[in-house]
């Protein structure tokens, strides 16, 4: 019985996937639920496992290509077993001899295509001419030692880093973005952390970082200023009830955003779980589609790549982000007297069509007054 491999629901208002990689060749024995090809949709990567246990018999769409909900990707032979005669397994990139193209193993195939090589300039030194993994490597060296230093390499764009770069020029080219800096004394908030971050990981499990002392400040200032956690639709402000915070992440597929809901309910312990599960699972691309959508204000942190300064971009249709950056120790005058303290500069850019000058202002040194004594995030204050 023949099974089909289908492209399941890929979350509301997203119906096109691109396939990102093959886990399996036609001919490989698969059980069920065993990972088998995953999808890279605009925001996340979905992983889909086989519908049955047998043997893969083919692949109907190849790595890149661009498919839809509901298509059939492949099929899965139920009643194939481990004894299906070699001869008879079909494999995605073999050419039949007759047709005098080089014959190739799979694992040959991928570094050719890798690395664009011409396969019929490739000797064979396998069984009637087969060109090895080993013929295709020593052939990848001598290229490379003829090719110019000036190389250029052509990659397609992924589908996530389309949709990042298509969103953050919507941003740009929609909202009216300025930005205002402040600078945060960050030595009583370090102190308290270094204070309690033993005992705070043993009895929670989870270490104490920054970023949850930040989530907390900007929580109290959206309170303080809502017209930063609303937004703009049409010829209306909506004004949210709720506090639903995103937390960038850089992975190595791009910037993704996953959303902290209802973070004003949370505690330190909660918060700083939430933050750290969610970037686990994003490097990993396992985040959901629910998890990476809503949001009425983002909080970003260039600090961790060693960014001292820099003007975060709106993610939309949020009205506001505030940017966290590198502490560095610097001279500075306390009380009229010069100190060295570990600084770092804070960055909140605001739509102007609906957030002032004053607003965001305000709301920057809102935020600077929680951090630097932080014993009103404590207390509520």
């Amino acid at each position: 019985m023949t099974v089909k491999i289908v492209v399941p629901s890929l979350g509301e208002s997203i119906t096109e996937a691109t396939i990102a990689k093959w886990h399996k060749r036609p001919g490989d024995n698969v059980k069920i639920d065993e990972l088998i090809v995953e999808l890279e949709t605009e925001k996340v990567t979905l992983e889909v496992s086989a519908p049955a246990s047998g043997a893969l018999t083919d692949i109907l769409f190849p790595e890149g290509s661009t498919v839809k909900v509901g298509d059939v990707l492949g099929n899965v032979n139920e009643r194939a077993s481990d004894s299906m005669p070699t001869a008879m397994v079909p494999t995605l990139n073999q050419e039949k001899k007759s047709t005098g193209s080089p014959i190739l193993a799979p694992s040959a195939q991928k570094i050719a295509t890798e690395r664009s090589l011409d396969i019929s300039q490739i000797s064979g030194s396998g069984k009637d001419g087969r060109i090895t993994k080993g013929d295709v490597l020593d052939a990848s060296q001598e290229q490379s030692k003829i090719v110019s230093l000036r190389q250029e390499e052509r990659v397609k764009m992924s589908r996530l880093r389309k949709t990042i770069a298509q969103r953050l020029k919507d941003s740009q080219n929609t909202a009216a973005i300025l930005t205002t800096f402040n600078e945060i004394d960050m030595l009583n908030v370090i102190e308290l952390r270094n204070k309690y971050r033993e005992i705070f990981e043993k009895k929670h499990g989870i270490k104490l970082g920054f970023m949850s002392f930040f989530v907390k400040a900007a929580l109290a200032a959206l309170k303080d200023f809502p017209s930063v956690n609303a937004e703009i639709d049409g010829d209306d402000i909506i004004y949210k009830r709720y506090y639903d915070i995103g937390v960038a992440v850089g992975t190595e597929q791009g910037l993704v955003v996953p959303v902290v809901k209802d973070a004003d309910k949370l505690s330190f312990a909660s918060t700083e779980t939430a933050i750290a599960d969610f970037g686990k699972r994003a490097r990993e691309g396992k985040l959901s589609m629910s998890e990476l959508t809503g949001g009425t204000f983002s909080v970003t942190n260039g600090g961790v790549y060693g960014s001292l300064m820099s003007t975060p971009i709106i993610n939309p249709p949020q009205s506001a982000i505030l940017g966290m950056h590198k502490t560095m120790e610097r001279a500075v005058v306390v009380n009229g007297k010069i100190e060295v303290r570990p600084m770092m500069y804070v960055a909140l850019s605001y739509d102007h069509r609906i957030i002032d000058g004053r607003e965001a202002v305000s709301f920057l040194v809102r935020v600077k007054e929680s951090v630097e004594n932080p014993e009103r995030l404590l207390f509520d204050l």
